[in-house]
């Protein structure tokens, strides 16, 4: 027999070495595949915005994944439909550790909030003892856009041991722990109170105090830190913070719509929609049907606007002479509150048409009185639009349609008995959803808003993080 040679024994040993790097290589380049899908050992997960946001629920289960279902079918399951774990319904009481977004606010002089009702300041006080008296907020039109009023309400009370119902957002003592920073100046009530001129001075108190809070919060050390961006102001009146809106853009406006606003000033994509405080009285108890309401289409206010309000007044000549239609002018002066309520609460279809804005409180009025809103206004922004399904429980005309003669009375005449029940229903599902109350309850309008500013806290962090990346390396 032949002898091995020494190249043939070497190169036997040099392709085993070969295939056993190869299948070791293999082998390790697997574990690493499978192990990336698992969750990643290499991200912080505290830096992480506190909550996954559940649209039914605000309490917070680290354990529990949440997601919107945001029903599509005209079956009787909710437009806003809680796909969460049993254990976050356990839950009845606010629970700080659970709730869905931490908020610092600045203690602000009460010239900035409650002393603008009128509220009698101690010495050394800042903030009115909510359990001896909540201050009141000025009635009739005033209270539509309050909305910073509820929400600075509710913070107050958020880690209160007593407080019952369950918190989206609660107060934390420290910025560095918050998610958000929010700015409890009560900016409706200044431009509605102090924004006319009061000789001998040469300006508006509502101007003044715009000025201050500017001067206020650019010196802030959480302002400087983010630029604003995680700042959360109040501007629901569409003429308050006319002077400040420019000077304090990058931050989140919470606002009624963005007829008065330029794009880069405020936009959907930083900015939240809040509804309107309805005036009109809530339908309790209703068990109206639809023979029960003999108006067809209801509208009663003013009548001749500027802007895109022009809209009225065309639809006013066409609809004023129609059968079952009640199109006239009315204010909330001397009855009208109460005949607006009882002319809403006896109607099918309620028209929510543009103003001077694109959004009016006619809408939420509508919702309170379970009448299906018929919106024509194009520019329209809604409150909580990216959770909520207003095409199941509102009509949407197009402006250029509503102005064709017969057509929106023809097309309000062909939704049957059915539909029209079905809308309804969904309707009284949501009408929570727009409701302010104090102490807060679950899912009503403060609950909503403070989801859905939660809901911009994963953006606002992306932008914050990525204006860092060279920012060590600057020289200068």
């Amino acid at each position: 027999m032949a002898e091995r040679s020494p190249h043939s024994s070497g190169l036997r040993r040099s392709l085993f070495y070969l295939f056993t790097t190869i299948t070791i290589l293999f082998i390790t380049s697997w574990f690493f595949i499978l192990r990336s899908t698992g969750r990643p050992h290499f991200i912080d997960h505290k830096i992480f915005p506190s909550s996954n946001i559940d649209s039914m629920s605000e309490n917070r289960n680290p354990q529990s994944s949440h997601q919107y279902d945001v029903r599509h079918s005209d079956s009787n399951t909710p437009l806003f439909k809680d796909v969460s774990g049993p254990e976050e319904h356990e839950f009845s009481t606010c629970d700080p550790g659970r709730a869905a977004l931490r908020v610092f606010m600045y203690d602000l002089p009460p010239e900035f909030h409650f002393g603008l009702l009128d509220w009698k300041v101690g010495k050394g006080e800042v903030w009115p003892n909510l359990s001896k008296r909540v201050p009141d907020y000025p009635g009739g039109l005033n209270l539509q856009h309050s909305i910073e009023y509820w929400l600075t309400l509710d913070l107050l009370t958020s880690r209160n041991s007593d407080r019952t119902g369950p918190c989206t957002a609660v107060r934390v003592d420290n910025s560095h722990e918050a998610d958000v920073v929010f700015v409890p100046f009560f900016s409706s009530v200044s431009y509605n109170r102090h924004s006319k001129v009061k000789p001998p001075e040469k300006t508006s108190k509502d101007k003044l105090l715009q000025d201050k809070l500017v001067k206020f919060l650019t010196n802030r050390k959480e302002w400087k830190k983010s630029g604003g961006h995680d700042h959360v102001i109040v501007a629901h009146h569409p003429n308050s913070m006319l002077d400040a809106r420019t000077k304090l853009w990058p931050c989140m406006f919470i606002l009624s719509d963005f007829g008065r606003y330029p794009p880069n000033i405020a936009n959907v994509e930083k900015d939240i929609i809040a509804p309107y405080k309805h005036v009109i009285k809530t339908y309790f108890n209703d068990t109206s049907t639809f023979d029960d309401r003999p108006t067809l289409l209801y509208f009663q206010g003013a009548i001749y606007r500027k802007d895109g309000g022009f809209i009225r007044q065309e639809l006013y000549y066409l609809l004023k002479d129609e059968k079952d239609v009640h199109f006239s002018f009315g204010s909330a002066s001397g009855n009208g509150i109460n005949k607006a309520s009882q002319g809403m609460h006896s109607s099918k279809f309620c028209l929510n048409i543009a103003g001077d804005t694109p959004s009016s409180n006619r809408l939420f009025d509508a919702i309170a009185s379970h009448c299906i809103p018929v919106i024509v206004s194009d520019e329209i922004e809604l409150p909580y639009e990216d959770v909520l399904d207003y095409s199941k429980f509102c009509i949407f005309v197009r402006a250029s349609d509503a102005l064709k003669k017969g057509y929106l009375v023809k097309l309000i005449r062909s939704i049957s008995r059915e539909e029209w029940t079905r809308m309804r229903e969904r309707l009284k599902e949501v009408e929570s959803y727009f409701e302010f109350r104090y102490p807060s309850k679950k899912n009503d309008a403060v609950q909503m808003i403070w989801q859905a500013v939660a809901r911009k806290v994963p953006a606002v962090r992306l932008k914050l993080h990525r204006t860092k990346r060279f920012s060590r390396y600057e020289i200068g």
